[in-house]
């Protein structure tokens, strides 16, 4: 049996005793897991620092880099979320709805565990943890297999967690860890393991989503890439949009709620353009865009190279953005809904009836009116933490807490009635 088999078997067998563990047993183990984290700092950090040095060493890009560093104060602040998750209500045996039938049996719909959640992720330590507190405080066991990058950063977080999980007498097989391997052939296991894994959640790039979705037998939730667009209406402040432009765009260029499409209505281009794009480039936010653009580009001494029909539908995961000029709020709602992966949009506006034309006109998971895309997040949605951010429409949408790692089942109660 394979690794991925042995442990997703492991995994379901502890998935039992979760589902039925008392949810103060589940928030101490959870409270416990952020306690050890906060103790092993410097463990952490040592293994994290020796997957940053190998994966600088192997080219990988500083913004991606940046997604995979953990330092005392991010490793604080996943104890905080853990901490936070540990803290809120139990979706576990919420009641959903219900009724008493004409017959006099009483239907109840309340929420119950998906059972075993596999997690497939890139180089994100922090999901480790993340995916541990949600799937527990759900009543989920999981089965985490982080990319070779994080390696040893996300084993040092395993291992806090399993220990967690021991010390409020559940069981530690509640949370398995599966090594990366070269061939990948682990992987293609979790994707096959039906019957052991009720759900799989893949947190990467396109490529890696992509082949889960294709190449899985079990159900899977896509998640995370993120072609966001910022659109600049004619009426938008110049102020707010500069702001708002540089913050989804520098912020963190290497998350999947970055922006990475720049729309400006054509009308206001001269006016809103050039304070933008000299704002990004004074950033080294590489420019590419239509016409107009680079016209409007080069009259403010920014170099913007051509675009071409594939950066409209580029996530980059760095400093680089597309800038295309449209005409109003139904041209740019028809650019996003082609060109974008359902994950965060904004409009930058004074004028309502704009801002509510782009809002009910976008479709994706969460669509802002002059806000940045960069709230777009689990723990600043007051979720603790996300599992994923969903860009799919069955089961759950946008940022996934432990709610979402529930399904509902009916209780029906009766005495002695037939039908």
């Amino acid at each position: 049996m394979s690794e991925a088999r042995r442990k997703a078997a492991l995994a379901r067998e502890a998935s039992r005793e979760l589902a039925q563990a008392p949810s103060r047993a589940r928030s101490e183990a959870i409270f416990a897991a952020a306690s050890l984290i906060e103790g092993r700092v410097a463990t952490i950090c040592e293994a994290n620092e020796a997957d940053v040095a190998r994966a600088r060493a192997r080219g990988m890009a500083e913004p991606l880099v940046d997604r995979l560093l953990l330092d005392e104060g991010r490793l604080r602040a996943i104890a905080a979320s853990l901490r936070e998750i540990a803290r809120q209500d139990d979706p576990v045996g919420q009641v959903v709805g219900g009724r008493t039938l004409e017959s006099g049996v009483r239907v109840e719909q309340v929420r119950v565990p998906l059972g075993v959640v596999a997690v497939i992720y890139e180089a994100r330590p922090n999901v480790t943890a993340d995916a541990f507190a949600l799937c527990l405080r759900s009543g989920n066991a999981c089965v985490l297999k982080g990319g070779s990058a994080a390696s040893a950063s996300c084993e040092a977080i395993v291992a806090c967690c399993r220990e967690a999980l021991g010390s409020a007498g559940l069981s530690p097989e509640g949370v398995q860890y599966v090594a990366d391997d070269a061939s990948h052939s682990e992987t293609g296991e979790l994707l096959r393991a039906r019957g052991l894994v009720d759900v799989l959640v893949p947190r990467g790039g396109a490529e890696l989503i992509r082949s889960c979705v294709e190449g899985a037998t079990v159900p899977v939730i896509e998640t995370g890439t993120g072609n966001c667009h910022v659109y600049l209406h004619r009426d938008a402040d110049v102020g707010r949009a500069v702001s708002i432009v540089v913050n989804a765009k520098c912020s963190r260029p290497g998350v999947c709620n970055a922006a990475e499409s720049l729309l400006v209505d054509a009308c206001a281009a001269e006016r809103l353009l050039p304070p933008v794009l000299r704002a990004l480039a004074e950033r080294g936010v590489a420019l590419v865009g239509d016409d107009l653009a680079r016209e409007v580009a080069l009259r403010s001494g920014v170099n913007m190279a051509a675009a071409t029909e594939l950066d409209w539908g580029t996530e980059y995961l760095d400093l680089k953005m597309s800038v295309r000029c449209v005409d109003g709020v139904e041209e740019a709602v028809a650019h996003v809904n082609r060109y974008g992966t359902g994950h965060s949009e904004a409009i930058v506006s004074e004028s309502y009836a704009a801002c509510e034309a782009f809002l009910a006109g976008v479709d994706a998971a969460a669509v802002y009116a002059n806000a940045s895309t960069r709230f777009t997040d689990g723990g600043v949605f007051g979720l603790g933490g996300e599992i994923g951010i969903s860009t799919q429409k069955l089961h759950a949408r946008g940022p996934m807490g432990a709610t979402a790692l529930t399904t509902t089942k009916y209780l029906v109660r009766g005495e002695g009635q037939v039908r």
